[in-house]
């Protein structure tokens, strides 16, 4: 762990330049008649068109390319609440894979303030200026009503990682997982390990996909969340509250086919592994240590199909496969919001690319590893090129279908051409 800390910390300081981002031009200032055309008097032109038709806004600054990536600090990571401005590195990473995997531009903005009320007409008030808002590490249950407010009052997709994030990649995981095992989403018996806005996010889209919520036993760290449980309770753990006589993570485990889990280290053992069904399938999602590690997980069980949330073994159910470009086709397309549509689009294509041969160049970005469709790749890279077109024009498309889109797309292969042209700098 020292020599991670050490290499972390090197890395956010190479060069002697400090952080992650930085904002770089997009039109040249070389000249006098350049500088009089980007600020005064030129920049009056541009002003005087927005106000006349605010949708130009789209066509005279960088709105439609722009991704406020805000947050509180309250839920950093797993490391809990560190305060907003230890929550930086996060954010400006945030705007790191925007812009590798997905050309978008990011301002990240640290808020400092807990009060749902106070944060949510912070960002309405500061909302015109993008063209969407990611909001990241805010801790629940106050998440859900700051992002559902955000909704009603924002003209803009307003999207919160940590719930939709995880879920969509876990819903493609689960999905070609089950294709794999050969088990039907209706049929199989879920157990969720941690109630806070992933877990309760990924239940729902579970539920979406196909699975039973009745079939779904959902946990905390007090246990069993169940029907008249009367502690540490909110609206959201009571809808996936349990009739089943089931009162710990260990009597839940028992026949169950999926184990998701988003919650703490080394909350699952082996005995509690072994109890499960035929060909279980367990996501591990804890950061950076998992609820079971993958080496004593595969020790225990060899029909098991395993994710973790690290790049370091097999099945990375990672957000980066999703945030860029589920924000790259509801930009492109002026999407008023991303729909649960979208996101299960999104989801959808996913599970779709990883069934594909995979090129060489993704062999290459992963040290010459051989992946193939089956219980170790069940779903794609994020250094797969083919992502972006994929999961883009998926998002976008649902957006048109829905009726969502500002400026619908009607030939979706030449956007997917654009996609693949736009991207090229960023592969080579």
């Amino acid at each position: 762990m020292s020599d991670l800390k050490e290499k972390a910390l090197a890395y956010h300081n190479m060069g002697g330049v400090p952080g992650k981002i930085s904002v770089v031009p997009t039109k040249p200032c070389r000249t006098a008649s350049d500088l009089g055309l980007a600020y005064t008097p030129g920049v009056a032109q541009p002003v005087l068109a927005i106000e006349q038709n605010p949708e130009d806004a789209y066509r005279y600054t960088s709105k439609g390319n722009l991704v406020a990536v805000i947050s509180n600090g309250t839920a950093i990571l797993g490391l809990g609440d560190r305060g907003p401005l230890a929550s930086k590195p996060v954010m400006e990473g945030k705007g790191v894979l925007f812009k590798r995997f997905a050309d978008i531009d990011v301002f990240d903005i640290e808020i400092d303030e807990k009060d749902p009320a106070k944060v949510i007409e912070t960002v309405r008030a500061i909302s015109g200026t993008f063209g969407g808002i990611n909001l990241e590490d805010i801790k629940g249950p106050e998440c859900f009503r700051i992002e559902q407010e955000l909704i009603k009052l924002c003209d803009i997709p307003v999207f919160h990682d940590d719930q939709h994030g995880t879920a969509i990649i876990a819903t493609a995981g689960l999905m070609n997982a089950c294709e794999i095992t050969g088990k039907k989403l209706g049929e199989i018996k879920v157990v969720v390990n941690g109630a806070g806005a992933a877990g309760i996010s990924c239940s729902k889209m579970f539920v979406a996909a196909g699975v039973k919520k009745e079939n779904i036993v959902m946990c905390d760290s007090k246990g069993v969340i169940y029907k008249g449980r009367p502690n540490g309770m909110t609206a959201e753990k009571e809808f996936f509250a349990t009739d089943r006589a089931v009162r710990t993570l260990a009597e839940a485990m028992k026949g169950a086919d999926f184990f998701m889990g988003l919650s703490v280290a080394d909350c699952v053992t082996p005995e509690m592994l072994l109890s499960m069904a035929p060909d279980p399938v367990v996501f591990a999602m804890a950061n950076p240590n998992p609820e079971i590690t993958y080496e004593l997980a595969t020790a225990t069980r060899n029909d098991l199909i395993m994710a973790t949330g690290r790049s370091d073994y097999p099945n990375q159910i990672n957000n980066v496969l999703g945030f860029p470009f589920i924000f790259r086709g509801a930009l492109d397309v002026r999407a008023r919001t991303i729909s649960e549509g979208m996101k299960m689009a999104a989801a959808r294509a996913l599970a779709e690319l990883a069934k594909l041969p995979v090129p060489q160049e993704v062999r290459d970005a992963y040290n010459g590893q051989d992946f193939s469709f089956g219980r170790n790749y069940i779903v794609p890279k994020p250094f797969d090129p083919r992502v972006i077109e994929y999961e883009a024009v998926a998002v976008a498309k649902a957006a048109c279908d829905e009726g969502l889109a500002g400026k619908p797309i009607t030939d979706f292969e030449e956007y997917r051409l654009s996609l693949r042209k736009r991207m090229a700098p960023y592969w080579k």
